[in-house]
């Protein structure tokens, strides 16, 4: 369970871990307008915030990290992956609709 407690340093690596992951994206898949860059940016720092802790206990576990990392670390991963890839997915899903809501006004 995602847990929201007062631990400071736990809740900012995830909230910067949720901010770069959306902040990396950008590199990669560009947005077409604010508004989609304004939507796409909410949703990958949601993410990122909600899915951070599994994804990053996940990642740490199939890597075999866990005895390496601090739970900071592993929280900051997993928030930037877990907004990564809401940002793709979120951009994927926008270009594939309009691909298609463009073919089917032909």
């Amino acid at each position: 369970m995602t847990d929201f407690s007062h631990d400071g340093g736990v809740f900012s690596a995830r909230l910067i871990g949720a901010v770069a992951g959306s902040a990396i994206s950008l590199v990669y898949l560009l947005p077409k307008g604010r508004r989609e860059a304004a939507v796409r940016l909410v949703t990958g720092v949601a993410c990122g915030l909600i899915f951070g802790g599994p994804t990053g206990v996940w990642c740490a576990t199939r890597l075999g990290l866990t005895q390496h990392l601090s739970a900071a670390e592993i929280m900051l991963a997993g928030a930037t992956l877990a907004s990564f890839i809401a940002w793709w997915g979120l951009g994927l899903l926008v270009r594939l609709t309009t691909r298609a809501g463009g073919k089917a006004g032909m």
